[in-house]
Order: structure tokens, then C-alpha cells, then sequence
């Protein structure tokens, strides 16, 4: 079965301590899981596609706007993958199997081609890591439940600001959409 793993919005405003919209240490602390895991992958060949959030500066239209502080905004450092992933990643920008995507909304597959991605390559399992895990992991693996991908999650690299919606979150993924979480 043909994989990829999916990064969702590990970057500096998600997780730096300063980061505009931090889930901070729990955050900081998956910092080595998720450069393993896309190390990884990486080096399996198989497709990996980094799923950042973009925010425009002062969007009152943008929904997010009501219900969190200005963050992800583009070309500011908030954007910029976090820790030792921004290096990793542009050493392996150029590599084909490797896919940046800008996204607006919670799910990756919102108003991106990342299906189409996917589609063309024939992948029928996704791995997710990232944070958000209640809001931007969830609604991706939703998604991606909804367009018929198996789902795997990475406990170890996942991680919220919001302890209880993390609990909730795995357990969902399991329950729900018959993910496994590993």
C-alpha cells in the first residue's frame, strides 16, 4: 500500500514559545518525532507534503479572525517550520517527492490540491503529524476519512495547546474514523 505522510502546521507560531498562537511545550517537546518521522519518509521515497497554515494580515473576512489571535501570517517567521525542521526542510525542498501546500482553512484538503496530490500517485494510506491535534489534525483527518484514505496518526508527534481536546482527538481518530494511532 502507497503512503505519504502529511505535515500539519508545525511551525514557529504554533509552537515557539513566542509563537503567536503556541501550544508551547507540549508542542516543543514532539519536536524530535516529527524530524524522525519525516526523516523517514523522506528517505522511504514516499511522498510528503507539509500543509501550512497562511493567514493574510488584518483578513476580517477570514473566520479564524473571531476566534484567534493574528498568527501564520504571511512572510512573517510565524510561517517558518519549527526548530530543526525549517533546516531539514530546505535541504529537501527540491525533492520530488516532497510537496509544500498553503492552506487557509483547518483541513489541508480545503481549498488545496492536495487530494489531487495524493490522487496521482496512487497513495491509500495517510500519516499524520503536526499540531493542532483538536482543530488542524483533526479536521484533516476527518477529511481525509470522508475521501476514503486509511489514516494513521503518530501519538508521539501530535500535540495541542488544549490537553483535554488532545485526549479527545486521539481517542476520535480511533473511534470514529477507524485510524490508527500509533
Amino acid at each position: 500500500m502507497k503512503r505519504a505522510l502529511i505535515h500539519v502546521d508545525y511551525t514557529y507560531d504554533f509552537v515557539a514559545e513566542d509563537g503567536k498562537l503556541t501550544c508551547g511545550k507540549p508542542g516543543q517537546e514532539i519536536e524530535h518525532h516529527v524530524l524522525a518521522i519525516t526523516k523517514q519518509f523522506v528517505e522511504a521515497g514516499d511522498f510528503v507534503a507539509f500543509t501550512i497554515d497562511r493567514h493574510e494580515e488584518n483578513d476580517i473576512y477570514h473566520p479564524e479572525t473571531q476566534l484567534f489571535p493574528a498568527h501564520n501570517i504571511a512572510g512573517t517567521v510565524g510561517r517558518q517550520l519549527y526548530g530543526q525542521l525549517e533546516s531539514y526542510y530546505q535541504s529537501i525542498k527540491e525533492k520530488a517527492n516532497v510537496y509544500y501546500v498553503d492552506k487557509t482553512r483547518y483541513s489541508a484538503f480545503v481549498g488545496t490540491d492536495l487530494e489531487v496530490k495524493l490522487r496521482e500517485r496512487s497513495i491509500e494510506e495517510i500519516h499524520i503529524i503536526g499540531v493542532c491535534t483538536d482543530i488542524c489534525v483533526l479536521h484533516t483527518a476527518i477529511d481525509a476519512y470522508n475521501k476514503g484514505f486509511d489514516i494513521v496518526v503518530h501519538k508521539k508527534a501530535v500535540a495541542s495547546f488544549n490537553q483535554q481536546g488532545h485526549d479527545w482527538a486521539l481517542g476520535h481518530f480511533e473511534s470514529a474514523l477507524g485510524a490508527r494511532v500509533v
